[in-house]
């Protein structure tokens, strides 16, 4: 796989040249929009909101709206003045527990390889970071957009995951949430004894997007002039209504104590081969 950026790793006076790839891959699948009568693909035409006209690329400037309905227009000079200056540098400004850091902060995980010569600095820095148990927090520029950055460790990788600043992320303080005591201590204990019957080791394998596999099934089905029907879902009897928690409860639990609890023992080899060995942060759901 083609490297995405190539630069180097800075941390105190340490230089540690790498490489920037891909650690995921889109899993979505592609539509074209079709007119329904002949079939034939729908193009997107740029037109004038005022009176639907068509506008050439070239005709085309980038404007902001500072208020409704006024725009600044930019030009690529503009652009040009407020870029900065293109860096190959990753520079680490902190090292940071990686408990501190609020899982809204990440967002897209890269693979960082060691470029050539690079190989030892790059185990260094590694273990280093394993045995403090930190993230690397750091800026990198990217296509000419410079973005906050942290590195931490997964197995024998070191992976560079781009994150948000602070001003793209809500603050919680905006909503109001139920305090622990709206949670009533016998409803905890069961609670507590239900999320223990259902703890198993983590393995990525066993997680599917039956949406995707749904519709890959209904699109095989087609391509061969065939049909194929789903059983249709019972509606939610709770939505809408009061729930009775430890009835619930009490169902759930009666139903995994007659299926038998999940195992928490011994992982298996995919999953312990998968096993991210530093901490960080769970994303939040």
């Amino acid at each position: 796989m083609a490297p995405i950026w190539k630069g180097s790793i800075s941390f105190g006076l340490v230089n540690i040249p790498v490489e920037l790839v891909a650690a995921v891959r889109a899993d979505n699948l592609s539509f074209r929009m079709l007119d329904a009568e002949s079939g034939s693909p729908v193009k997107y035409e740029r037109v004038r909101a005022s009176d639907g006209a068509p506008v050439p690329w070239e005709e085309i400037v980038k404007g902001f709206e500072y208020t409704t309905g006024q725009f600044i227009v930019l030009t690529e000079e503009d652009f040009k003045k407020a870029a900065l200056e293109s860096s190959k540098t990753i520079d680490i400004c902190d090292f940071v527990d990686t408990n501190e850091i609020d899982p809204r902060y990440f967002e897209t995980p890269y693979f960082l390889l060691p470029a050539n010569g690079g190989e030892r600095g790059y185990a260094l820095l590694r273990e280093a970071m394993r045995e403090s148990e930190v993230v690397g927090i750091g800026k990198i520029i990217m296509r000419k957009h410079q973005h906050l950055a942290g590195i931490h460790v997964v197995g024998d990788a070191l992976v560079l995951e781009l994150m948000r600043f602070a001003a793209a992320v809500v603050d919680a303080s905006k909503y109001t949430f139920p305090p622990a005591t709206a949670a009533r201590p016998q409803e905890r204990k069961m609670a507590m004894q239900l999320v223990k019957s259902m703890q198993a080791h983590f393995d990525a394998d066993k997680y599917t997007d039956d949406y995707r596999a749904n519709l890959m099934r209904i699109i095989k089905a087609r391509s061969k002039g065939k049909q194929i029907s789903f059983d249709v879902p019972t509606p939610d009897e709770a939505d809408g209504k009061v729930l009775d928690l430890m009835s619930m409860l009490k169902q759930s639990l009666t139903r995994k104590s007659g299926t038998g609890a999940r195992s928490t023992g011994t992982a298996s080899k995919s999953t312990v081969a998968k096993k991210a060995v530093a901490k960080r942060p769970r994303r939040s759901a």
